[in-house]
C-alpha cells in the first residue's frame, strides 16, 4: 500500500473543521484547477483529474471530529482510500491530515506518486486558507 500525506496546522476550532470535510460539496474548493466535471452530494463525489481518471467516492465512514474516509463507489483504476485524520491542538486549533492510500505497482507508484502528492498538498494548503481565522 502506497500512502501519501499532507499535514496542516488550521486556526479553527475541531468541529468546525470537522462540519466542512464531512460534507463532500465542500471538497470542490479543496480541488485544483486540474479537476474538473466535479459533482456532489454531502456524501459523494465524482470528478476528473485532467489525464489521469474519473473518480466516483463516497463517504465509507465518519468518526466525529476525528476522522473522515472515502473509498470509491465505481470502479477505478486502482484500490484506494481517501482519509482525513483530525486532531485538536487546543486554543481553537486544528491539526488536520489528508492521506491518500492506493494499491499501486512499481510503474504506476512512480507515474502518479508527484502528481498525487501535489494534490494532497493542494488540498491542505486550501483547507488551511479557508477556514484560518
Amino acid at each position: 500500500m502506497t500512502n501519501i500525506e499532507s499535514t496542516v496546522s488550521i486556526e479553527s476550532p475541531i468541529n468546525e473543521v470537522f462540519d466542512f470535510l464531512a460534507d463532500l460539496n465542500n471538497h470542490q474548493q479543496l480541488m485544483p484547477e486540474n479537476i474538473y466535471n466535479w459533482s456532489s452530494t454531502k456524501e459523494e463525489a465524482r470528478f476528473t483529474i485532467q489525464n489521469m481518471a474519473k473518480l466516483a467516492i463516497k463517504v465509507s465512514s465518519i468518526i466525529q471530529n476525528k476522522e473522515i474516509i472515502a473509498k470509491p463507489s465505481e470502479a477505478a483504476p486502482f484500490d484506494m482510500e481517501l482519509k482525513w485524520t483530525l486532531n485538536d491542538l487546543g486554543d481553537g486549533k486544528t491539526q488536520a491530515t489528508h492521506t491518500f492510500s492506493a494499491e499501486l505497482n512499481m510503474m504506476m507508484k512512480m507515474i502518479v506518486s508527484a502528481p498525487l502528492q501535489k494534490l494532497v498538498d493542494h488540498e491542505t494548503a486550501q483547507l488551511k486558507a479557508i477556514l484560518s481565522k
